[in-house]
């Protein structure tokens, strides 16, 4: 079997995790900006979607966006494969397989965290994408599912997978909750054990391992690297995007750039964007958060969603949130 070449170390120190409605390329072109080092991920699209579906709009991906990996569903080894092969040729650096996802429609469809259960199915389709494709094939997994706590299990887990081929894990340090709670609880409820992905790298230290769940600060990002290959962050990088940018400055030796000059760099991109016809909302709904806990950052916020949506919304009305935002007195309490 020929397995890939391992992913450059230097790319898996800090990435964004794919999520759902949320990491479209608009977004990604903006994590970009923000991150010159970050290697970032589409939302997960199932293997069918990529064969039959709009893999144009599916598959939007700017060149700006590498190194960029696509996250599949599904767990039919040929459709997998067939679906791999789309995204190697469609210029994605990395196919990385879900076997993390909770969601009801997940489960009814058996992908995403359920496959846990199905190391044997998970290896064969890990060896068919290989097969298929010319770039690194990874897998996105948990700990467990449900009460399933055994580290023997775990680590037999990851040993099936990685004998298909795979040799980068994104490990969600928690267990997956197949019935009782919601996705969002399943992200949240469910105790975190990053001491389980930190052995894992101790005990198999041929296999790449990156730490995703929970981690919301630079600090807890930062702890990650002396245990593991990198740190994934998800919610955090996109609700506080400026944490993104100053982790990459920090760890890849960067300019810091300020929160209005990194907005300058997008605008390009978003120009570019609106040109095409793209409305500014699809666009601007990624960067409400820029000045989280910054005086005048609700006021960011509030133009930014109350003007988007309006026909002919253009670059201006960025400079209209930003100009409102940076004329707020530091000392005026209620900017924030």
């Amino acid at each position: 079997m020929s397995i890939p070449p391992a992913i450059p170390p230097s790319q898996l120190r800090l990435s964004v995790a794919p999520m759902m409605d949320w990491t479209d390329t608009h977004c990604r072109a903006f994590h970009r900006v923000l991150a010159p080092h970050a290697r970032l991920y589409t939302e997960m699209v199932h293997a069918n979607a990529v064969i039959h579906g709009d893999r144009a709009k599916l598959l939007a991906m700017d060149p700006a966006e590498h190194p960029v990996a696509l996250q599949l569903g599904g767990s039919e080894p040929d459709l997998l494969a067939q679906a791999a092969a789309i995204g190697a040729a469609h210029g994605f650096d990395e196919i990385n397989l879900n076997c993390g996802c909770p969601s009801d429609r997940v489960q009814a469809g058996r992908f995403g965290a359920c496959l846990m259960r199905e190391p044997t199915l998970v290896a064969a389709s890990v060896a068919a994408m290989v097969a298929a494709c010319n770039v690194p094939v990874t897998v996105k997994c948990r700990l467990g599912v449900d009460d399933d706590h055994d580290w023997d299990h775990f680590l037999a887990f990851i040993d099936t997978v990685a004998a298909g081929g795979c040799r980068m894990f994104v490990v969600h340090a928690r267990n997956a909750w197949l019935k009782g709670l919601s996705p969002k609880e399943n992200r949240e409820v469910p105790p975190l054990r990053y001491d389980w992905a930190w052995r894992l790298k101790q005990e198999r230290p041929q296999l790449q391992v990156i730490v995703n769940g929970g981690i919301a600060t630079s600090e807890e990002a930062t702890a990650h690297l002396a245990h593991a290959d990198g740190a994934m962050l998800g919610r955090a990088a996109y609700h506080d995007p400026y944490l993104l940018h100053a982790l990459d400055a920090a760890w890849f030796g960067g300019p810091t750039r300020t929160r209005a000059q990194l907005l300058q760099a997008y605008r390009p991109y978003v120009e570019a964007q609106l040109a095409r016809g793209v409305s500014l909302k699809h666009i601007t709904r990624h960067i409400l958060g820029l000045f989280a806990g910054e005086r005048g950052g609700r006021a960011f916020r509030q133009v930014l969603s109350e003007g988007a949506h309006k026909p002919g919304a253009d670059w201006s009305l960025v400079e209209r949130a930003l100009a409102l935002t940076e004329s707020f007195s530091t000392s005026d309490p209620q900017a924030a």
